[in-house]
């Protein structure tokens, strides 16, 4: 049974002044136990309203969805959930009082409480502040405390929206950690980002969506491996292909890009010119140039 499904989903906001606006339009996306998933899009394209929907913040107008089995907006799910919002507000309370209240409020009870508050503040490093006031905390501090937070009942699933926004490159690296082990331990999680370098390194798959569709996923692997180049590196020639371009000379190897519909006619002129193979691989595209492709409607990929 998959953790959180989205069937078919739309979401139209209308007011007395203004045009009717739709946040979603037949949106559907499956998460599956034990997995990270990377949601992507530009600002606007619904990514959150697909998050409240999903945590019963908001109704949809059409459509229906799943959350852990359940209809969206059961509370026994919503309590086997980890919830980030983008922006996370707290009373003004030192961070392990707010982390023993939101634990609280999840039904943990003493001593559970207070340990998994403890574990949880050095886990986001944190533990040096733990006595301190969180209204004087900075904007990644905060940041921190709203990841450790969500991990306060030791959910099955986790929904982060936007999680290692305004975070040092430490502090990310503390909520890869603690995301990575939630996976190896059978949760899943589901990640709304535009840190696209943390969604690269994380994520089993990736969905994008614009104008509140889903228009493009895949595993992360398969939407960075190019279908159209590969990269060869060899020694002892000077016979390169005509249609070799990114040419890098390092000592007595040279290393260039061609097409992959070119590559066993120049492994073949390489051999003939006397030359060594030393590597030949699939060129790979960053998650940034993808984004990029996806949004300009320029992705080969398969949409679910």
């Amino acid at each position: 049974m998959p953790v959180l499904e989205f069937e078919h989903i739309s979401k139209r906001y209308r007011s007395l002044f203004r045009e009717e606006r739709w946040a979603l339009r037949d949106f559907s996306l499956l998460l599956e136990a034990g997995e990270i998933v990377g949601f992507l899009g530009p600002n606007g394209a619904g990514k959150t309203t697909a998050i409240n929907i999903a945590v019963g913040l908001v109704h949809a107008t059409s459509g229906s969805g799943t959350l852990l089995g359940k209809e969206f907006g059961e509370v026994s799910a919503r309590r086997r959930v980890g919830f980030l919002p983008e922006s996370p507000a707290y009373y003004h309370r030192n961070a392990r009082a707010t982390l023993k209240m939101c634990g609280a409020l999840n039904g943990l009870r003493e001593p559970e409480l207070s340990r998994r508050a403890s574990q949880l503040l050095a886990a986001v490093g944190l533990d040096d502040e733990a006595e301190r006031n969180v209204g004087k905390f900075s904007r990644g501090m905060l940041q921190r405390v709203g990841v450790a937070q969500a991990f306060i009942n030791d959910p099955d699933l986790l929904i982060l929206d936007e999680p290692t926004s305004a975070l040092d490159p430490i502090s990310r690296l503390h909520i890869r950690r603690l995301l990575l082990d939630a996976r190896n331990r059978g949760k899943s999680v589901f990640l709304s980002s535009h840190q696209l370098s943390e969604i690269e390194l994380l994520c089993d798959r990736i969905f994008f969506v614009q104008a509140g569709r889903v228009v493009a996923a895949g595993s992360t692997g398969e939407l960075l491996r190019s279908s159209e180049a590969c990269e060869i590196t060899v020694s002892n020639t000077n016979g390169l292909p005509a249609s070799a371009v990114d040419i890098q000379r390092q000592a007595d190897q040279t290393t260039f890009t061609i097409p992959v519909s070119e590559q066993r006619a120049a492994i073949e002129q390489i051999w003939a010119a006397g030359g060594t193979l030393i590597r030949v691989a699939r060129k790979t595209k960053s998650l940034e140039e993808v984004f990029i492709d996806v949004m300009n409607g320029n992705s080969g990929e398969r949409t679910p």
